[in-house]
């Protein structure tokens, strides 16, 4: 099936709580970059056997079109909220669900949905269809966490990230469309785009780490490596020289650079509390592509998220099933 959504933005929905905030945060998105909106639901197991069913019991081309419960709800929550796109449209979508999202999001600006639907054990984080979704769809995934502050996940909170689009940059390997994306949200957003990168140090004996996401104090490197200072700068220089075109062109858009040791991973989850939304882009770098379609900043960001992130595929990534990226992730 072919869907027209080519630069729309698409929510997908459940009728969960989930749901409900990725539509709110989508419906935003849309009205801000004056794209229209889709709207895009799975039918359950049970209405599409019954659609089937009736198609071969009165042997028709066409099964006769199921009431979806779901669509109604969701057309009654958005007629009672804010302002809406120039075009809305409402899809109903049989399969399976990541198979179903991932065609229609084929072309869209972008896809955004819950971390968890319906079907989601509330002591995870993230929901099997949404993490099958980030990992295989061909348009950029945006995963709105369950505790994600209203609509635009947490713009006006305190903080020195509050209401500013992060981006995780790895300077010789993220892909030109990733930061496309990022800035392109800043500048919509009228916000700053702060940029993280993480250079390495080696261990000291002294020194214990917990939390695979931990962050190293500069204060610690004091007298422990002589390197460290010239290493943030190496990092700072050769990011200033890859978002040197990017910003000419997006000349209005204010950034922010930041060098931190260790992992970037544990910097993007604690920005995430606060920024309106973190990207990431989606694969591993070069030598581990075929192997695994996620990388692991990409994955412990998405898993331990307290805001909207967004997964940005390379334009050079062939799909792959659902199935396979998650078997390989």
């Amino acid at each position: 099936m072919t869907h027209e959504t080519d630069a729309m933005v698409i929510a997908a929905v459940d009728g969960s709580e989930h749901s409900l905030k990725a539509l709110e945060w989508a419906r935003a998105a849309a009205v801000r970059h004056g794209s229209g909106l889709v709207v895009a639901h799975v039918l359950s197991d049970s209405v599409q056997l019954y659609a089937a069913r009736r198609s071969s019991l009165y042997d028709r081309t066409e099964p006769e079109e199921a009431e979806d419960p779901v669509s109604v709800r969701i057309r009654a929550h958005l007629a009672e909220g804010g302002p809406l796109p120039s075009e809305v449209r409402y899809e109903s979508l049989e399969g399976s669900v990541p198979e179903a999202l991932r065609d229609i999001g084929e072309g869209a600006r972008m896809l955004v949905m819950g971390s968890r639907g319906r079907g989601g054990f509330a002591a995870l984080l993230l929901g099997s269809n949404s993490r099958a979704v980030a990992t295989s769809a061909a348009c950029p995934v945006v995963v709105v966490a369950h505790e994600a502050r209203g609509a635009e996940g947490a713009e006006g909170a305190a903080g020195a990230s509050a209401g500013r689009v992060v981006v995780g940059l790895h300077a010789a390997e993220t892909p030109d469309n990733v930061l496309d994306f990022a800035f392109t949200e800043a500048a919509a957003r009228d916000t700053t785009l702060q940029v993280v990168s993480a250079y390495s140090i080696p261990p000291s004996p002294t020194m214990v780490i917990d939390s695979p996401f931990a962050v190293i104090p500069p204060e610690a490197l004091v007298g422990e490596d002589e390197n460290a200072v010239p290493a943030e700068r190496e990092m700072l220089r050769a990011q200033t020289e890859r978002l040197a075109p990017f910003r000419a062109k997006y000349p209005t858009v204010p950034v922010e650079q930041a060098a931190v040791p260790g992992d970037a991973a544990g910097r993007l989850v604690d920005t995430s509390k606060s920024a309106a939304l973190v990207v990431v882009g989606r694969h591993h770098p070069r030598r581990h592509i075929r192997s695994l379609m996620i990388g692991s900043v990409a994955n412990a960001v998405l898993q331990h998220a307290h805001g909207p992130v967004a997964i940005v595929p390379t334009l050079s990534e062939s799909v792959v099933s659902p199935e396979s990226a998650g078997e390989s992730a």
